[in-house]
């Protein structure tokens, strides 16, 4: 069965800035939509608005055609990964894996340098390792829905593909909205696309509209 979130009708304010105007977004089970954006855009505003991190002065946030404005509170229906660290630095990998209820040794046979790390503490990582593993335990989490927000930062480019790779896969049975300044990466990986500019968000029905709606040329 394939499920659907939606979000519309998101106008965001800051003082006297429109940060987001009248956004209308849909993402499906089963595919990969990604956003693009230029800094200061709004794409973390708007991640955040949809998980009911962020208030605005308007918003409705669908599961199924079902309202939920605090999707925070919901983890079997989305989670999501920020840009910055958000696993506690004292927690072993151990604990994290448990408390996401994954498996280790699935984790380590696709990052063989985790071998031997299965009690070390996240915060004893190194900055690539620790947005690996924070990285890999989102898009393996058992939800409808993910939000990545920079997934590739800090990673090497052998670890970029194989989470390439994991996001194909487990887009079998999952949804996915992700945004990366390596927008190479998000293009090629992606089903749909959108473009925020300027607080409009706008669907990229062509790659040529990626261009004509101002944000890169390929």
């Amino acid at each position: 069965m394939r499920h659907k979130l939606e979000a519309d009708s998101i106008l965001l304010n800051f003082g006297e800035r429109r940060i987001l105007s009248s956004i209308y977004l849909k993402c499906e089970t089963g595919e990969i939509t990604g956003l693009l954006g230029r800094n200061g855009q709004g794409k973390s505003c708007l991640m955040n608005v949809v998980y009911g991190n962020l208030n605005p002065a308007s918003k409705s946030t669908r599961f199924d055609n079902i309202s939920i404005s605090q999707a925070f509170k919901r983890p079997d229906l989305l989670t999501y990964l920020p840009q910055f660290e958000f696993v506690p630095s004292h927690l072993t990998l151990r604990r994290i894996f448990s408390d996401f209820d994954l498996n280790f040794e699935v984790f380590e046979n696709t990052f063989p340098e985790f071998r031997e790390k299965y009690n070390t503490r996240i915060g004893s990582l190194s900055g690539g390792q620790k947005r690996l593993v924070e990285v890999y335990v989102i898009i393996k989490s058992k939800s409808q829905f993910s939000m990545l927000d920079e997934p590739f930062s800090h990673l090497s480019p052998i670890q970029i593909e194989k989470v390439c790779g994991l996001l194909a896969e487990e887009k079998k049975r999952k949804g996915f909205l992700i945004t990366d300044h390596l927008f190479r990466a998000v293009v090629e990986i992606s089903d749909n696309l959108y473009v925020l500019s300027s607080g409009v968000l706008q669907l990229v029905k062509d790659l040529t509209d990626i261009e004509r709606f101002g944000y890169a040329k390929l």
